[in-house]
């Protein structure tokens, strides 16, 4: 195939711009703020998973205290009627040895149920701290994530700005090259790999091959409007006067 030797240059230009594309598309890939966000993220759900359970834990103290409290109360009511009739008098030596016993027996359980209680509200404490340090982290990390996340759209529409101009830069190269040239050089594209290299330095531009001494005889011979492609990866070789042929 024949093209002429300007428009085999135009190559190069179209290989800078779709370089310059597809640095744009990889800044939009790795932005760090993904990352940053990815990680708030898991944090957040960590710190959710640690502030259900705080709050299960705090509504089983809460049943916990209701029934033990419940039991001291019951307890209580039963030695003030237990005093009461010891206080009334009358009853019978059996009767009354067996009334002590039981108010004993029930000071001793109730002063242990009271102790169970200062033992749960202890808890109580300790998760209600624990819930309240959880939910200050979840709201100090969704505020990071706001914030990252504003980054992240901020960063995107500048690389959505670039992308565009790179874009159209490219558009209007390509439309100064020749249709079938043009084929070629996106049909290589399209296998993912450079489309043109500038031949210099006994190199090919385009996969930095080095060409050996008949392959650079070949070149030489052949006509400035011949496409000479590279034979290691199929990239057109553009030759100027910095080729050295």
């Amino acid at each position: 195939m024949k093209a002429d030797p300007s428009a085999q240059r135009l190559l190069l230009d179209l290989a800078d711009a779709d370089a310059v594309l597809a640095r744009v598309d990889h800044r939009g890939r790795s932005l760090p703020e993904d990352v940053e966000i990815a990680e708030l993220t898991t944090k957040i759900d960590s710190t959710r998973d640690d502030l259900v359970r705080a709050d299960i834990s705090a509504e089983d103290l809460t049943r916990e205290y209701r029934r033990v409290d419940s039991e001291v109360t019951g307890m209580a009511d039963r030695e003030r009627k237990d005093s009461a009739l010891l206080e009334g008098g009358g009853l019978a030596p059996k009767a009354l040895s067996e009334l002590q016993h039981e108010l004993a027996s029930l000071g001793r359980r109730r002063a242990m149920l009271e102790d169970d209680l200062l033992g749960i509200m202890e808890r109580q404490e300790a998760v209600e701290s624990e819930r309240q340090r959880a939910s200050a982290t979840v709201q100090h990390l969704e505020d990071q994530l706001a914030d990252a996340r504003k980054r992240r759209d901020d960063a995107s529409a500048t690389i959505d700005a670039d992308r565009e101009v790179a874009a159209t830069r490219r558009d209007a190269i390509a439309g100064d090259v020749p249709a079938e040239l043009l084929a070629i050089y996106d049909r290589q594209r399209s296998a993912g790999k450079v489309g043109a290299g500038l031949l210099r330095a006994r190199r090919c531009g385009a996969c930095r091959m080095e060409l050996d001494r008949g392959t650079l005889a070949s070149i030489a011979a052949a006509a400035a409007d011949d496409v000479v492609r590279c034979e290691e990866c199929g990239a057109v070789l553009v030759r100027t006067n910095e080729s050295g042929l």
